[in-house]
C-alpha cells in the first residue's frame, strides 16, 4: 500500500519521516511532498495511486478523490474537516480521520492574545511609544469581573472557559451539548450575546453555523462588548461585523479566520473597520501543536492499518 503525505506538516521533514518509517514502513510505501500545492491537477497527480493521504486544511474535493481509485483513508492533519468532501468519502467507503486535540492549547492561548491586545491597546501602544507618545487615550480594561461568553464548549471552548475563569471572569456558555460544569452558566445564544462583555466563538463550520453571527446577532451585543473568532471565518458575517465596528455598535473584534485562507485580499471589508486585531489563521500553529499533530497523524495511520481507526469523522 502507498501513503502520500501531500504537504509539509510543520515539523522537520527528517523527524516526520523518521516517525512514519518507524511506525508503518513495513506496511506502506511512504511518499512525502515538501511543498504545499493546492491546484486540482497537481493534487490528482500526487494522489492518484495512494491508498491513504495526509493533508491539513486545503480543499480536497470530489474531483480529486474521483481520480484516486485506490484511496481508502484520508488523514486530516487538522481539527475541522469542512474542506473535505465527506459525503462522497462516505459513498466510497473512504475512512476520514482528523487530529482533534492537537491545537486545543494553541487556539485557546491566542484567544487571550487577541483579547489582551484589544483590552490593553497593545498595538496602538506599541506605535505611539515608538513615536515618542504617551498613554493618552489608551487606558485599557481588566478582565477580572467581566462576563465571558463561550459559544461552543468542545475541548477548545472548555479550555478557554477555564482560562477566563482564572482571570476572574464570570463564564457563560452556549452549546448544542451542555457539559456538567457548575462554574459555567449555560444560556441561550441570544441571552449570552446580550449579557456578555466578551464573546469567543468555538463552533465548527456546518450548514447551521455559517452566518451564525449576523447583523441581528451583533445587534444583541453590548456596545462595550468584543468578539473573538478563532473558529471558522464563515461563522461571522464579515460585512455585518465591519459595519457594527464602524458604527461603534460593539467595541472591538479579534479575528484569526476569514472566508478564505490567507493571503486575505487587502480589500476585505473588515480591514477598514476600527478596533480590530487580525491574524492570518495562526491560532492552531505553534511549535508544540505541530509536534502533537504529527504524533496524532502517525497514530491515526497505525490504528487504521490495524483495523481500529481513531478520530473517525
Amino acid at each position: 500500500m502507498k501513503l502520500v503525505i501531500l504537504e509539509p506538516l510543520g515539523v522537520e521533514e527528517e523527524k516526520l519521516l523518521s516517525m512514519a518509517n518507524k511506525a508503518i514502513s513495513d506496511k506502506m510505501e511512504i511518499i512525502y511532498h515538501n511543498t504545499r500545492v493546492e491546484d486540482t491537477k497537481t493534487l490528482i497527480e500526487r494522489s492518484k495511486d495512494a491508498d491513504a493521504v495526509v493533508l491539513s486544511n486545503f480543499k480536497y474535493s470530489r474531483e480529486v478523490i474521483e481520480h484516486c481509485p485506490n484511496l481508502k483513508m484520508i488523514c486530516v492533519a487538522f481539527t475541522g474537516v469542512d474542506h473535505i468532501d465527506i459525503d462522497y468519502c462516505r459513498e466510497r467507503g473512504i475512512t476520514v480521520c482528523n487530529c482533534a486535540g492537537y491545537s486545543t492549547v494553541a487556539v485557546s492561548d491566542l484567544v487571550f492574545g487577541l483579547l489582551m491586545s484589544l483590552y490593553r491597546n497593545i498595538i496602538p501602544c506599541d506605535k505611539v511609544t515608538r513615536e515618542g507618545g504617551t498613554k493618552a487615550g489608551l487606558v485599557g480594561f481588566e478582565l477580572d469581573g467581566k462576563k465571558f461568553g463561550v459559544v461552543g464548549t468542545g475541548a477548545i471552548g472548555l479550555r478557554t472557559a477555564n482560562i477566563a475563569k482564572a482571570f476572574g471572569c464570570e463564564v457563560y456558555a452556549y452549546s448544542r451539548t451542555e457539559k456538567p460544569r457548575t462554574e459555567i452558566k449555560y444560556v441561550g445564544l441570544d441571552t449570552l450575546l446580550s449579557t456578555c462583555d466578551i464573546i469567543s466563538l468555538h463552533v465548527p463550520q456546518t450548514k447551521e453555523t455559517i452566518g451564525l453571527i449576523d447583523t441581528k446577532k451583533l445587534a444583541l451585543m453590548k456596545k462595550n462588548a468584543v468578539l473573538i473568532n478563532t473558529a471558522r471565518g464563515p461563522i461571522v458575517n464579515s460585512e455585518a461585523l465591519a459595519l457594527a465596528l464602524k458604527n461603534r455598535d460593539i467595541a472591538g473584534a479579534g479575528i484569526d479566520v476569514f472566508e478564505m485562507e490567507p493571503p486575505v485580499p487587502i480589500t476585505h471589508p473588515l480591514f477598514d473597520a476600527p478596533n480590530l486585531v487580525v491574524t492570518p489563521h495562526v491560532a492552531f500553529a505553534t511549535k508544540e501543536s505541530m509536534e502533537k499533530r504529527a504524533v496524532i497523524v502517525i497514530d491515526n495511520l497505525v490504528s487504521w492499518l490495524n483495523k481500529t481507526p481513531k478520530n473517525v469523522i
